[in-house]
């Protein structure tokens, strides 16, 4: 299928590098709000730019998950809960644009106010606005949605609410936060969090709920059915309150959107290729050259799509735990890094189709340059210069081998950084200077067969120096368990990051979440440079200095050798039904939440 990107696409690169100057107006009530300047959008828009809004309602989709649930409450730390949930439950004040940066437009909100430097935001919310069992969402909702998820939720909710001076309402249906801290984003991050019924909630226990609660939400869609381990079932509402809100204009179009649960990809595919499944995301491109071949391909009831997208690539691969021993000195990470071979794997997996991430924003105009650190990147990280891997301000580049299987070049090199680290080959095994084998364990979990390829190929290679990691696999508890705990030496990590990275920034790679219980620092990293970086990138006023500041950023993490690289998919590969359509204009964030399904639509 032939698709476009709109004209945000054209503008990407203005838009993030030269289009950060604009403040916005300030202290008057608006439609939405822009990270920097106004939203794309005018007050009087009448959809988001990449929907249909004649898209007809009907029919359903059917996506595979590897795994199983144990909770339904997307919004705490406890339990395993299917991801899409919170994308579909938490009706929020705003709601985000997929064709900017970083716009948000009101969703129960009908406006949104803040100071002149953004010290507070203030939020007027829509009369209609009703949850699914019909009653209105009140201004008492709203506190005590905000303080319960700022107190007993998620991590994620968390690090917003720490920064919240007070919360006050200013009318019937009003309500102002006032910031304790310079952060231009909290004004944002205040229109995104899910807003749910406090009266479901009382006399229960929120942060220890599982199956026995189903969330009564204010959105398109409600749980209608659910089997642990088997399927989950939402429905679309048919008395959803916002069909006319603008933000909502041609979205959530199908009746029912379906998760079913299997055991592992190989079983999840296969229900695709008997019509179980109707659409299915591929991120193996050499199984879509060479296994999306089966009849309902060939006769025409399968179509497959190829999307474009303008994201960054993130991060994807095996993360090291720096917080354990084996892995605390970065000359040892970089030989982990460099008897990776990833040319060689690159061609057994994909045939060499997929080009490896070189850093955190590679792919887009935010990525650090490779060469020697100039201009106010080097401004910013010079006051750190005696803490940084040396690298970091000369330039780091991720290692290339030959693509043969023997990679002589990254195994000399990962030799001589173990051995500068303190570990030398004695005996065929690699050792300290006391004799203690230098081993680790890669945790995997369940039902990832790529996975377990790619880390079958590297632990082939680790024997070369020496080495000889041990491979866990766990179960979907066992692995969320584990995970959050920081109960693990290495494992598979994927963290995406956006043209407008913000607040998150610190969950991810700052300092005092390196060792909060369920938090995102998977790594470990306490860096007193990236906690600088990210301040900056979040007060900066100009453009030089926002750029530069996510620039600075990356280098400190890509050179801090914390994460193996693998491959990034520029590129969104779909397989689905041929009834089911979404609009040949895509955002520039592509196939991302807020897509799909929110965007498609069933049309026999």
């Amino acid at each position: 299928m032939v698709v476009k990107f709109g004209a945000q696409m054209r503008i990407l690169t203005t838009a993030v590098v030269l289009g950060l100057l604009g403040q916005g107006a300030g202290a008057q009530p608006q439609h939405g709000i822009a990270m920097y300047g106004d939203p794309a959008l005018p007050p009087d828009f009448v959809s988001l730019p990449y929907v249909n809004v004649d898209a007809p309602k009907g029919g359903r989709i059917v996506t595979a998950e590897v795994g199983s649930f144990d909770s339904l409450n997307p919004f705490i730390r406890k339990g395993s809960v299917p991801w899409q949930l919170r994308f579909f439950l938490g009706e929020s004040f705003m709601g985000r644009s997929l064709d900017e940066p970083f716009a948000l437009y009101g969703v129960l909100a009908e406006s949104v106010e803040t100071g002149p430097n953004r010290e507070w935001v203030e939020f007027t919310l829509r009369q209609e606005a009703k949850f699914s069992d019909g009653s209105p969402v009140t201004i008492d909702d709203v506190m005590w949605s905000y303080e319960t998820l700022g107190t007993e939720g998620h991590p994620r909710y968390l690090g917003f609410w720490a920064k919240v001076e007070t919360m006050e309402q200013t009318g019937p249906r009003s309500v102002r936060f006032t910031f304790n801290v310079e952060d231009r984003e909290l004004a944002l991050l205040a229109g995104m969090r899910p807003i749910l019924q406090k009266a479901q909630w009382d006399g229960v226990d929120f942060a220890e709920s599982t199956t026995d609660v189903v969330p009564i939400s204010s959105a398109p869609y409600v749980i209608d059915d659910f089997e642990p381990g088997r399927y989950l079932s939402l429905r679309r509402n048919p008395d959803y309150w916002g069909v006319d809100v603008p933000f909502r204009r041609g979205t959530n179009n199908l009746d029912e959107v379906r998760l079913e649960f299997f055991g592992d990809e190989t079983a999840a595919f296969e229900a695709f290729k008997v019509g179980e499944v109707n659409s299915n995301r591929e991120f193996n491109v050499a199984r879509w050259e060479s296994q999306y071949n089966f009849p309902a391909i060939e006769n025409g009831d399968v179509v497959l799509s190829v999307l474009p997208h303008a994201r960054p690539s993130g991060m994807t691969g095996f993360v090291m735990n720096s917080r354990r021993s084996q892995f605390a000195d970065w000359r040892v990470r970089d030989a982990m890094i460099q008897i990776f071979n990833f040319e060689f794997i690159n061609e057994a997996m994909t045939g060499s189709a997929q080009p490896r991430i070189t850093s955190y924003w590679s792919n887009s105009p935010l990525g650090m340059s490779h060469d020697g650190a100039t201009g106010r990147v080097l401004e910013f990280l010079e006051p750190f210069a005696d803490d940084l891997i040396p690298d970091t301000i000369t330039g780091y580049t991720v290692p290339v081998s030959d693509g043969t299987e023997r990679n002589r070049a990254g195994t000399g090199a990962a030799l001589a950084q173990m051995e500068a680290a303190g570990w030398t080959v004695q005996d065929g095994v690699m050792k300290d200077a006391n004799g203690a084998p230098f081993t680790f364990e890669i945790l995997l979990g369940q039902g990832s067969s790529e996975n377990q390829a790619i880390v079958d190929m590297y632990t082939e290679s680790l024997a070369r120096i020496g080495v000889t990691p041990t491979v866990a696999i766990a179960d979907s508890a066992q692995f969320k368990e584990r995970t959050d705990t920081y109960n693990f030496d290495m494992t598979y990590y994927r963290r995406g990051v956006s043209l407008s990275p913000g607040n998150e920034q610190y969950s991810y790679y700052g300092s005092d979440a390196a060792n909060e219980v369920g938090g995102r620092n998977l790594m470990g990293v306490q860096s007193l440079a990236v906690d600088a970086m990210i301040g900056r990138l979040l007060t900066s006023d100009s453009q030089d200095d926002f750029v530069s500041a996510v620039k600075a950023l990356d280098r400190v993490l890509t050179s801090g050798r914390y994460v193996i690289p693998i491959y990034q998919w520029n590129i969104s590969r779909l397989a689905h039904a041929k009834d089911l359509r979404y609009p040949d204009y895509l955002p520039i964030f592509g196939d991302w939440p807020g897509w799909q399904p929110d965007v498609w639509w069933s049309e026999p």
